[in-house]
């Protein structure tokens, strides 16, 4: 017997009893049951086993059973509480359980979601989520929607369509004639702009100096008294959200001189464009439809899971010039064909994920949950203020900044806390000085995780006040 058949006849057998499957959701289910008392954060013990992963590669091919238990006792340890209620790092959305239970169908389905041909399903859910989005956000009906990794990829993918557009408009075909040559273009958007938005402008080819940057007022938002004048060889990038304060930018007078000077509008909304879809929060994305193209992440305030990134773009053929790629052997569809919205053509079929989110909560569901994570995120800075902690912005969405009486003070507060396993956030620079940034974004956040993470907040307070006096 060759060893291709004896390997063949010992993966039937594991796909047969369907043993392995069982056994990683039972791993899963527990992971999940005993998350809530998990440590927000891995304990020292966890990190120091990872060690046993350090091996040689194995001589002779291993049972799945062997292979998911290490992982499961080495990995679970050693994870972030990503999805529970206290942990509040990076704007990491949770994972709605019908979210999760439809990505765990998918994964068993593997599909590949590149054309319509090769996933059925994917392609008419992609289709579906479209105008479910396009819809929800209020945008210009025929806006196209590309399901990509993240908002770093979208905003890449609709700078493009920008970039190309502009050019077109002045006389310059990017696809026949390439980039270098061509009119020179320019980028105004504030210095509070996301960094990824700098890595996708140097990755299309528009370098510093091509920037104009306008300072951000005091909560980080674009201030239209600084807009310097716009022309047709000009890309506006404007935020739903700042990533420190959670400002949205003042979209309706800063669009409106823009479409009159015949410049690009890209708003990266990689967790605010979700304020959209929310009764007490759209306000503040007023105008916003009259921008070119958006980017915003699923798996941030909508909790979906990781990773499902939305580019959407006003002009559909636009988006699709700059993208599409063709073969003799690429078979394109009557209905959807996803990569042509994406700059990937292997892509998994993040559609399902997605549209299980958005049709278990539906449209009341979605402002529900947007709502909650305000009210929390608003709960988290009265608590805090009222021992003493300066709260730095305007909690108009999801976002805290905390900081104490002196930078060292926060600094080694910061380091009492995600040290402490009771809850996580991050740290930033706000206005030149050291800030602890809370996000709120996962629906499994109660006001009881709010009050217990505040009183560690307390704790580390005084902790750091007591070894720096």
């Amino acid at each position: 017997m060759t060893k291709e058949t004896t390997l063949w006849n010992r993966l039937s057998a594991e796909q047969d009893k369907d043993a392995a499957y069982r056994l990683a959701l039972g791993f899963g289910c527990q992971y999940l049951q005993t998350l809530p008392d998990r440590p927000v954060f891995p304990a020292a013990e966890a990190l120091a086993a990872l060690a046993a992963f350090d091996e040689a590669l194995p001589e002779r091919s291993l049972p799945a059973r062997t292979v998911l238990s290490q992982l499961h006792e080495l990995g679970s340890p050693a994870t972030t509480a990503q999805g529970g209620g206290r942990y509040f790092g990076f704007v990491n959305g949770g994972a709605l359980p019908a979210a999760m239970a439809a990505r765990l169908l998918a994964d068993f389905w593997d599909q590949n979601a590149a054309l319509e041909v090769m996933s059925p399903i994917a392609a008419k859910l992609e289709a579906v989520c479209e105008g479910w989005l396009v819809d929800l956000f209020a945008l210009p009906a025929g806006s196209a929607a590309g399901l990509v990794s993240g908002t770093s990829t979208a905003t890449l993918c609709a700078l493009l369509a920008g970039r190309n557009t502009l050019l077109r408009r002045n006389g310059w075909d990017v696809n026949e004639r390439g980039i270098f040559g061509a009119p020179r273009l320019r980028v105004v958007m504030s210095d509070a702009a996301h960094v990824t938005v700098r890595k996708a402008l140097a990755v299309i080819g528009i370098g510093a100096e091509q920037l104009i940057i306008v300072p951000a007022d005091e909560q980080g938002r674009f201030d239209p008294g600084q807009l310097p004048a716009l022309d047709e060889r000009t890309l506006l990038i404007l935020q739903a959200g700042n990533v420190n304060s959670g400002a949205f930018d003042p979209f309706a007078p800063l669009c409106e001189a823009a479409r009159s000077a015949g410049a690009w509008v890209h708003i990266d909304g990689a967790f605010g464009l979700w304020a959209r879809a929310c009764q007490s929060t759209a306000h503040l994305t007023a105008g916003i439809e009259a921008a070119d193209s958006w980017s915003v992440d699923a798996h941030k305030t909508l909790n979906s899971l990781y990773d499902c990134g939305i580019m959407l773009c006003r002009d559909r053929g636009a988006l699709v010039s700059a993208l599409q790629a063709s073969d003799a052997y690429i078979q394109f569809g009557d209905g959807r064909d996803g990569m042509l919205y994406t700059l990937e053509m292997s892509r998994r079929a993040r559609s399902v994920e997605l549209w299980a989110a958005l049709k278990s909560l539906g449209r009341a569901g979605i402002d529900e949950l947007i709502a909650q994570l305000c009210q929390r995120a608003r709960q988290f800075a009265t608590e805090l203020r009222e021992h003493n902690f300066r709260i730095l912005n305007d909690v108009t969405f999801n976002q805290v900044l905390v900081a104490c009486e002196s930078p060292e003070q926060t600094e080694s507060a910061l380091a009492q806390i995600q040290a402490s396993g009771e809850c996580w956030c991050g740290g930033s620079q706000w206005q030149g000085k050291p800030v602890i940034r809370i996000s709120v974004c996962s629906w499994a956040t109660t006001a009881d995780d709010i009050s217990r993470s505040a009183a560690t907040f307390v704790a580390a307070r005084d902790h750091a006040r007591a070894s720096l006096a």
